[in-house]
């Protein structure tokens, strides 16, 4: 599993169809237990985010560069930063 944001975000549609699937549906225990920890991982994006708006920096790769505001692009990486060009002032 690739610890990213987007991995995140796919568990918890994939958590959400598991409660709607009126055949085979998810225990409700599991499903709290999923939403509470993606819930902590969310909370330390958060602060990560506030923390680079500050000092500037990398990021963890958590949040893809490109979506990171005020993250540096990681040398040697241009895959990470989604397109997104470098804007310099003059």
């Amino acid at each position: 599993m690739a610890n990213t944001i987007d991995e995140l975000r796919k568990h918890l549609f994939e958590t959400l169809e598991g409660l709607k699937d009126k055949d085979k549906p998810l225990d409700i225990e599991r499903a709290k237990a999923v939403c509470e920890v993606a819930g902590q991982i969310i909370d330390t994006a958060k602060v990560e985010v506030a923390y680079l708006n500050v000092v500037g920096g990398q990021g963890s790769g958590f949040i893809p560069q490109g979506q990171l505001p005020g993250a540096k692009p990681l040398q040697g990486d241009s895959n990470r930063t989604n397109g997104a060009k470098r804007i310099t002032h003059q």
